[in-house]
């Protein structure tokens, strides 16, 4: 249990603007002999929850967006906006992806449903760890 403890969070801390990952934790304990099973719902459900904690300090900075700290400039901003607006929440499938997390934050910002960002969050994040469990299989033989 202290495995999955520790696959929990670091699938949870690598969702967050951490500079983390969690896919050595996941195959180390694929190739342990951990059931797939039990990684992916552990890995998936930390993965996509860090996510959310992403999406909040998005919100969070959205409403923040006038003070002269606020990372991006206004014309940054609008670029990013116009960016999603054309890709849609699609884009939210890609937050598994290398610079995902910008794609939360900035759902954040623009106040994607919750619902709706959960669904598509946890599609992309489960279908991640299926792909990495795949890998894991063909690589140690199981």
């Amino acid at each position: 249990m202290i495995a999955l403890a520790g696959l929990f969070l670091a699938a949870f801390l690598a969702a967050t603007p951490l500079p983390l990952n969690s896919e050595l934790a996941f195959l180390g304990l694929q190739a342990a002999g951990w059931g797939l099973g039990p990684l992916l719902a552990v890995a998936s459900i930390g993965n996509t929850l860090g996510s959310c904690v992403t999406y909040g300090l998005g919100r969070w900075l959205g409403d923040r967006r006038d003070h002269r700290w606020f990372p991006l400039k206004p014309d940054q901003m609008a670029k990013a906006e116009g960016w999603f607006n054309r890709w849609g929440l699609w884009l939210l499938l890609l937050s598994w992806a290398p610079m995902g997390d910008i794609i939360v934050a900035m759902a954040g910002v623009l106040r994607v449903p919750v619902p709706v960002f959960v669904i598509l969050v946890a599609i992309a994040k489960t279908g991640r760890y299926i792909a990495l469990g795949w890998l894991g299989a063909v690589a140690f033989g199981g």
